[in-house]
């Protein structure tokens, strides 16, 4: 039966929050059963701590201390269990002898059936007494689950086994400790950067950037070999953190099968885990991966692992004989293995995949597609038409006013032209990362904001002008105002705009080169405006004035105007070749995440 909403989220707050934090108040009810920590990963094998005690018999009502020491250590979990029958709920109550430093836990209906500890603080020892009941067994073990660093702990470590007086020797299997040391497997090193022979022909493999070596210091590489009913997985890429990949029946993070490396203290640790939307993994308890290996050398960290196809007995483990989306990820992590978000967009494929089905070679990309195309469209609205259309309106009155098209002056008409243009692409644009998303994004910061503002006033402009009044009514001057301060306002908002949008993660451009080709292509299109008034004063300068009347000469169109035609066009001509030169600059590089 599945856990109602709030019990989830109760339950992951206290497994992602108190166990990620290493259960620094020792609130570790949670473990009970098992007595393992929420942390995810293996546990160690060979304990480095020891349970003593201060005798071997007892009856009903007795006290035994009991004495927990090693080396310095952050948690700890005491508990006593029927030897014969681990499985069972634990034995007895505790009392504690140092109320600063352990605290008394009830497991089940037992009343302070269990010690913990009280904080992080590194100890070194921990004395309880415990108090044998009256429904005792004949043979009593005290076990305890030991933590040094978050990824650093022992399992069930095996104390003494205390009986009650002419009882027979237990029954030594110990079966719950054999099943709870048992989600650590023996783990090995790799010898050498993997190889991507056989890639397409073998094995199915993923690499970024496309067809790279896994050799060398800038590859990502995730490979799937299947081996009759399993499948041998090696991974791979330049971080010093953690590497991750999942499987996902969309291209979104949530429900999905994860599996991981992390770098704790120069050792790899692997594990498994589910992601629940876009929160901390929830790593589990139980591994089911085999012939675990790693290597962290030359800035590469490499693990391989094997997994079964099929699962069953394994909760939130995908079936590898169908296709899924695959998501490959990497970030960084504490000294306590402890992982934190990845700085950047992770590499998804670009469609469903079959990782046991036929052997492929292929690549993804940190960005998708709509993403791309909404940049792209963005680009060329608001640092092409939009500019060269303010040109055009601007400076070239005086060289096309004697040219008609369609019955209208061809400054007139390119200008209209280039205007709605820019408004078609903008709304298309607009409306590429609501479809991407599904609705509206809590994770882009002001971009979004901003981005609707400046649909408005897009949307806003052409509604304006289909309203200008005739070029001598009184009212042109106040339209002429409202026209240019909505146009020069939506202009600067679409650049703050686009800035925010390159270094999102859903279009995380090459940094910091894409600010500064952003700045360079401001800077193009200032000088340009710059160096064309600059030309337009010198030939007003040159215009005599006769009459006091006369004194807008900006506006009219004189001869002296009209004597830098063929400057004026040079200029345009350059102007347009650079945005074509940043705007194929700008694909190269998008087409690179």
């Amino acid at each position: 039966m599945e856990l109602p909403g709030f019990a989830v989220a109760v339950w992951m707050f206290v497994c992602l929050y108190a166990s990620v934090l290493g259960y620094p108040n020792g609130k570790v009810r949670e473990a009970c059963t098992s007595m393992v920590p929420c942390h995810g990963g293996s546990p160690h094998l060979s304990p480095e701590h020891t349970i003593t005690v201060n005798g071997t018999e007892f009856k009903p009502g007795d006290n035994i201390e009991v004495h927990l020491s090693g080396p310095d250590f952050e948690g700890f979990f005491i508990q006593a269990r029927d030897a014969e029958y681990q499985d069972s709920p634990a034995v007895g109550s505790f009392m504690l002898a140092d109320r600063r430093r352990s605290q008394l836990l009830t497991c089940g209906r037992t009343k302070n059936s269990a010690v913990s500890h009280t904080s992080k603080a590194k100890k070194k020892d921990i004395k309880v007494y415990w108090i044998a009941p009256e429904d005792a067994p004949k043979h009593v073990q005290f076990l305890a689950t030991v933590v040094k660093k978050y990824r650093i702990f022992w399992v069930k470590i095996p104390g003494p086994i205390v009986s009650q007086p002419d009882a027979r020797s237990p029954t030594p299997p110990l079966h719950a400790t054999s099943k709870a040391m048992s989600t650590s497997h023996p783990v090995s090193y790799i010898s050498k950067p993997f190889s991507a022979s056989g890639c397409g022909i073998m094995k199915f493999c993923i690499r970024n950037p496309t067809n790279c070596d896994p050799g060398s210091a800038s590859c990502f590489f995730l490979s799937f070999q299947r081996e009759e009913s399993s499948v041998f997985i090696e991974m791979s890429g330049p971080s010093e953190g953690y590497l991750a990949f999942a499987f996902s029946q969309d291209q979104w993070m949530g429900g999905d099968d994860a599996y991981l490396c992390v770098n704790v203290d120069h050792h790899i640790h692997v594990s498994t885990a589910h992601l629940k939307e876009r929160s901390y993994p929830l790593l589990d308890s139980e591994n089911a991966l085999e012939d675990v290996s790693w290597r962290l050398a030359d800035g590469l960290l490499q693990c391989s692992f094997r997994r079964r196809i099929r699962l069953p007995a394994y909760k939130g483990r995908f079936n590898l004989d169908a296709s899924y989306y695959i998501f490959l990820a990497d970030g960084e992590a504490s000294e306590g293995g402890l992982i934190y978000k990845h700085h950047r967009q992770p590499l998804v494929t670009n469609g469903l995949y079959n990782v046991t089905g036929l052997p492929q070679d292929i690549g993804g990309s940190r960005a998708p597609r709509l993403i791309k195309a909404h940049g792209a469209l963005m680009f060329v609205a608001w640092m092409t038409t939009v500019s060269i259309g303010v040109i055009v309106a601007r400076f070239f009155k005086p060289v096309w006013s004697h040219s008609f098209l369609f019955g209208k002056e061809l400054w007139f008409q390119v200008h209209r032209m280039l205007m709605l243009t820019t408004v078609m692409l903008t709304s298309i644009s607009f409306v590429l990362p609501f479809v991407y998303r599904g609705g509206w994004s809590q994770q882009a910061g002001f971009h979004p904001y901003l981005g609707c503002a400046v649909m408005a006033l897009t949307i806003f402009q052409p509604l304006m002008a289909g309203f200008r009044p005739s070029r001598h009514a009184p009212r042109r001057q106040v339209f002429n105002w409202f026209h240019w301060s909505t146009g020069t306002t939506a202009r600067i908002l679409a650049v703050v705009t686009m800035f925010l949008g390159m270094d999102l993660p859903a279009l995380d451009l090459p940094d910091p080169w894409d600010t500064y080709a952003m700045i360079g292509f401001v800077a193009w299109h200032v000088g340009t405006d710059v160096l064309l008034e600059i030309h337009s004063y010198c030939l007003v300068r040159k215009v005599e004035v006769i009459e006091d009347d006369r004194v807008q000469i900006l506006q009219s169109l004189t001869s002296a105007e009209a004597e830098g035609r063929l400057f004026k066009q040079i200029v345009l001509t350059i102007y347009v070749c650079g945005n074509i030169v940043f705007f194929v600059a700008f694909l190269i590089a998008i087409n690179q995440v």
